[in-house]
């Protein structure tokens, strides 16, 4: 059975974030922090208000948000969330939706890790 664009997409994600941590335990000695972040995928971004911080984003449109931790609530642990459509949309080649992916995940990361985002590129 072939999957639908959605789980793809998300399979994309998942490899992505394997990579990711797989080159920080690398690099790093130790094992990755991303045990403690959630990942998730939405297909839209919703209406943004105002410029947020913690956005990456092309051309004005979103294509990921970081929520950080808010310790005692349901949102314990930092969520980075990539919006898909916006994201396939921009990219040409499966190629270059997976290097795109990567790229948002990286940015996101970097920014919540505190670090170079060159450090956290497989």
């Amino acid at each position: 059975m072939r999957r639908t664009p959605v789980e793809e997409f998300n399979a994309l994600v998942l490899q992505a974030v394997n990579a990711i941590e797989r080159h920080m335990t690398e690099t790093m000695g130790r094992h990755s922090p991303l045990g403690h972040v959630e990942f998730a995928v939405e297909d839209v971004p919703p209406q943004m208000r105002a410029y947020e911080a913690d956005i990456v984003e092309s051309h004005g449109v979103a294509l990921s948000k970081l929520y950080p931790a808010q310790p005692g609530t349901a949102a314990a642990a930092p969520r980075i969330v990539l919006y898909r459509r916006p994201i396939e949309l921009r990219s040409d080649s499966d190629a270059e939706l997976g290097m795109l992916v990567s790229s948002v995940l990286v940015e996101q990361l970097a920014s919540l890790l505190n670090l170079p985002p060159e450090s956290l590129e497989p």
